[in-house]
């Protein structure tokens, strides 16, 4: 079982993958459904190799997880959560206060 130390880093590792809008978007894009990369290419405008890196970061710490048909690697979310904690901040961040 992790300690409170060791629970609170992972804590902060999840936010601190979530300080990039390239990855708060990718994270939005995947919590509509699995997405090849291709696809993620596509709908964020950003280069491959950049899009990768991202999915790299977010895969370290357990945000997201890949499969691999063939040539084709698709990703998608390891659970919900994550999902609903970008959309609650999308939302707080479009609020006017």
């Amino acid at each position: 079982m992790a300690s409170a130390t060791e629970h609170m880093d992972r804590v902060t590792g999840t936010f601190k993958a979530l300080s990039n809008p390239i990855r708060v978007a990718i994270v939005r894009e995947l919590a509509a459904g699995p997405r090849a990369v291709h696809q993620l290419v596509d709908a964020l405008g950003v280069a491959q190799p950049r899009v990768s890196e991202h999915l790299a970061i977010l895969r370290g710490v357990r945000l997201v997880a890949a499969v691999r048909d063939g040539r084709t690697v698709t990703y998608h979310l390891v659970d919900e959560h994550v999902a609903h904690i970008v959309e609650d901040a999308v939302i707080h961040a479009s609020e006017e206060h």
